[in-house]
C-alpha cells in the first residue's frame, strides 16, 4: 500500500511537471465515479461494517432456537474417617481404656450426557431483541448510503478541482506567452526610441509575476491531482469536462421536502429511534415470566475400569420451567428508566438531523444561486475584458495607450478568466452538495452503468443461518402478551420486515 501511495503521488507530480505520467487516455467523471465506487477504502470499509451488522440479526434470532450441549467427566474421591472407640476399665486402674482407629473409602466414576434447552416464551425479550437488531441493520444501511454520498461528493470535488486547475494552468501559460510577446515588442520599440526604459521594466516585471503565477498554478494542480488519486485510486490524466448533474431541483421547497424524506442521516436517526423504543419494550419484558423446556439424557459409571456401565446406567429427564421475577433489587426498573432516556436522546437526534439537513440544503441552495450568478457575471466580464484588451493593444500600437495600460488590461483579462473557472467549479460542487443533502448522490444515480452494491443480498444470505422449522412459531408465541413498542413509531410507515426486504421505504417521522 505504501508503495502504491508513493506511485500515485509521484504520478501526480510528474504529470504536471513533464506532461508524461500515466498512460494518456481520456477520463470522464463517470469513469472516476465507477472506480471510486469499486475501490474507495472508506466505502469498502463501511460495506464490511454493514455485513458485520447483518450478523446481529442472526445472533438475536438464536434466542428462538434450542441450545444443545454435551458433557463428559470423570471423578475420584477419597474420604478418611477417624473413629474413637471407648472401652471399659479392664485393668482396674480407674481409667477407661480407649482405642483410636481410622478408616477410609475411595470412589471413582464417570458420566456422559447431553442436554437440550428451548425457550418457549420469554415475555418478548427475544422478539424485541430481534426488533432492535433489525432496526440497527436498517440504520446501518442509511449510514452506508451517507458514506457513499460523502465519497461521491469527494470524487466530484476532486474531479472538478483538477479540471479547474488545468484550466487555470492553461490561462497562466497563455498569459505568459502574451507577456513574453509583449516584452519582445516593448524591447524592439525601445531599441528604436519609441518608448523609454521604464516601459521595458514594466513588461519585465509583469513577465516575472506571470512566471510566479504559473509556478503556483502548477503546484496547485499537483495538489489537486494528489487529492484526486487519494479518493479515486488513480492519478488523473486528460479529464473531460464534467457532465450535467441529474435532477438538481430548481425549487427550494421541493429540495427541502425531498431532503427531509430521503436524507440518509435523517433516516438513520429514525431507525435508531425505532431500535431505542424496541429496547424500552425489551427492558419492560424483564418483568414478565418466562417458560423454558429442558431435556437431558446420559449415563454414569462408578467404576472407571468398567465404562460399559455408561450404557447400562442411563437416564432421561424432560420438563418445563416457569420462571417469574419477584424481586431484582431495582435492577429492572433502572433498566427501563435507562432505556426510556436513551429513546428520548434518540428522538432528539432525529430532530437534530432534521435541523442539520435544513441547514445544509439552505446553504447548498444559496451557494447554487450565488455561484450561478457569479458564472453569468464572470462570463460577461471575460467578454468585456477580452474586447478591452484587444482594443488597448491596438491603441498602444498607434501611441494612444502606454505599455502599462496594456499590461494592466492583460491582468484584468486573466483575473476575469480565472474567476470564471473558479465560479464554474464552485457552482458544480454546490449542485453536488445540494444533491448530497437531499440524499440523491448515490453512485448508480451518477453513473447508471455501475454495478450497484446491494446490502440486501448479504442480509438475505445470512439471516436464516442456523434456522429451524419452528423459528416462526416460537417468535409468534414470544410476541403474545409481550410489552408493545410505544413512542413516536407505534405505527411506522412500513413494517420493518418489509423495509428489510426492500418492499417499502420508511420515511422520517414528522416534526
Amino acid at each position: 500500500m505504501l508503495k502504491r501511495s508513493r506511485v500515485l503521488a509521484s504520478a501526480a507530480v510528474v504529470a504536471v511537471m513533464t506532461g508524461l505520467g500515466a498512460p494518456a487516455w481520456a477520463e470522464t467523471l463517470q469513469d472516476a465515479i465507477a472506480l471510486a465506487y469499486r475501490t474507495n477504502p472508506d466505502l469498502l470499509a463501511q460495506r464490511a461494517t454493514q455485513r458485520a451488522l447483518d450478523e446481529s440479526v442472526v445472533q438475536a434470532r438464536s434466542g428462538l432456537r434450542p441450545t444443545l450441549s454435551a458433557s463428559a467427566g470423570v471423578d475420584y474421591t477419597r474420604s478418611d474417617f477417624p473413629a474413637v472407640t471407648q472401652f471399659v476399665d479392664t485393668n482396674n486402674d480407674g481409667v477407661p481404656d480407649t482405642q483410636v482407629s481410622s478408616s477410609s473409602s475411595e470412589t471413582q466414576g464417570a458420566n456422559l450426557g447431553v442436554s437440550l434447552s428451548q425457550n418457549l416464551w420469554t415475555g418478548g425479550r427475544t422478539a424485541r431483541a430481534i426488533d432492535q437488531a433489525r432496526a440497527s441493520v436498517l440504520a446501518g444501511r442509511e449510514n452506508l448510503r451517507q458514506i457513499e454520498q460523502s465519497v461521491m461528493l469527494s470524487v466530484i470535488q476532486a474531479y472538478v478541482n483538477v479540471t479547474r486547475d488545468m484550466e487555470i494552468l492553461r490561462i497562466r501559460q497563455e498569459n505568459l506567452s502574451v507577456l513574453q510577446r509583449q516584452l519582445d515588442e516593448t524591447s524592439a520599440r525601445f531599441e528604436v526610441g519609441e518608448i523609454t526604459r521604464t516601459d521595458v521594466a514594466q513588461a519585465e516585471a509583469s513577465l516575472a509575476q506571470s512566471e510566479a503565477d504559473l509556478a503556483n498554478a502548477q503546484a496547485q494542480l499537483a495538489t489537486s491531482r494528489a487529492a484526486y488519486a487519494a479518493v479515486v485510486g488513480q492519478s488523473p490524466t486528460d479529464l473531460e469536462a464534467a457532465p450535467t448533474l441529474p435532477a438538481v431541483p430548481t425549487d427550494f421547497d421541493a429540495a427541502i421536502e425531498a431532503a427531509l424524506q430521503g436524507n440518509p442521516g435523517v433516516l438513520a436517526a429514525a431507525y435508531q429511534l425505532q431500535g431505542a423504543e424496541a429496547a424500552v419494550a425489551a427492558a419492560r419484558s424483564e418483568y414478565m415470566p418466562s417458560v423454558r423446556a429442558t431435556a437431558s439424557y446420559g449415563g454414569s459409571s462408578d467404576d472407571l475400569g468398567d465404562l460399559g456401565q455408561l450404557a447400562d446406567r442411563r437416564s432421561f429427564t424432560a420438563g418445563a420451567t416457569l420462571s417469574v421475577p419477584l424481586f431484582t433489587g431495582g435492577l429492572n426498573r433502572s433498566r427501563v428508566a435507562q432505556a426510556l432516556e436513551r429513546a428520548n436522546a434518540a428522538q432528539m437526534a432525529v430532530e437534530s438531523e432534521r435541523r442539520t439537513v435544513l441547514q445544509n440544503v439552505s446553504s447548498a441552495y444559496a451557494q447554487v444561486l450565488s455561484t450561478r450568478a457569479n458564472v453569468t457575471a464572470g462570463t460577461e466580464a471575460v467578454r468585456a475584458a477580452a474586447v478591452a484588451a484587444e482594443g488597448v493593444r491596438q491603441e498602444a500600437q498607434v501611441g494612444l495607450r502606454t505599455t502599462l495600460d496594456v499590461l494592466n488590461q492583460e491582468v484584468t483579462l486573466r483575473a476575469s478568466q480565472t474567476a470564471v473557472a473558479n465560479a464554474r467549479a464552485a457552482e458544480y460542487v454546490a449542485r453536488a452538495s445540494l444533491l448530497a443533502a437531499m440524499g440523491r448522490l448515490d453512485g448508480p444515480a451518477l453513473n447508471p452503468t455501475v454495478d450497484a452494491y446491494d446490502p440486501q443480498a448479504n442480509y438475505d444470505r445470512v439471516q436464516g443461518r442456523g434456522g429451524l422449522p419452528w423459528d416462526g412459531v416460537v417468535e409468534t408465541l414470544d410476541r403474545v402478551a409481550s410489552p408493545p413498542i410505544v413512542g413516536t413509531i407505534d405505527a411506522p410507515d412500513a413494517p420493518i420486515d418489509a423495509q428489510l426486504k426492500g418492499e417499502a421505504v420508511r420515511t422520517a417521522p414528522p416534526s
